[in-house]
């Protein structure tokens, strides 16, 4: 059996996606129809949470993947930063330095379940909201999120991991992937990036 767990923020959960529920989801019903017939072999965990940085994974990505993990294959994803490189009062909400000191943390404590992590990157945001401050406040830039992404690249060679650019798949089309919020896919986006990472999946099962 195997056990797939995905770290993330509300991208990760799916918000905005009233049709599918998000790119995890589809993957759940995907492997659900796949390989489920009475004794699951694959298991799907979304544990998005809205609104979390870095901070929010490494308080809580052992006591998640301990109580889920798999005797026999573990696959952990870990997508994050939207919320991290956000500007509130003119401050990172997560600092690049200390972003990239909580990735380099979790990939230790994921370690401590499985060697499969796979990074994903930071999705692009629209134009429309490039460096516009938005409820509740926060305001990004997309020179930023590209800054943050080349960390996440750099500690994915570091560790010898998998990086899923998700940004560069994303970028020529983002306007059609966006929600209207800028930030979040809509439905299409959403089942894109389940298209990106099913076979990826496929590879470590």
């Amino acid at each position: 059996m195997t056990s797939c767990f995905f770290f993330g923020d509300s991208i990760t959960l799916g918000e905005n996606d009233s049709v599918f529920g998000g790119w995890v989801d589809i993957l759940k019903r995907t492997y659900f129809k796949e390989f489920n017939t009475g004794n699951p072999q694959v298991k799907i965990f979304n544990l998005g949470i809205g609104g979390e940085t870095t901070h929010g994974l490494l308080k809580r990505i052992e006591v998640e993947t301990d109580a889920r993990k798999s005797p026999e294959n573990n696959i952990i994803f870990i997508g994050y930063g939207a919320n991290d490189l956000a500007i509130v009062d003119t401050n990172f909400v997560v600092p690049l330095s200390i972003f990239e000191n909580n990735i380099e943390k979790g990939i230790q404590l994921a370690k401590k379940t499985t060697q499969k992590i796979i990074l994903l990157s930071i999705l692009p945001i629209s134009d429309a909201i490039d460096g516009i401050q938005l409820e509740p406040g926060k305001t990004r830039v997309s020179s930023d999120v590209i800054k943050y992404n080349v960390c996440l690249q750099k500690i994915a060679l570091k560790y010898n991991l998998q990086y899923v650019d998700l940004h560069k798949k994303f970028i020529k089309n983002k306007e059609v992937f966006l929600s209207h919020d800028g930030v979040h896919p809509n439905e299409k986006g959403y089942q894109f990036i389940a298209e990106i990472l099913n076979p990826i999946v496929n590879t470590q099962i």
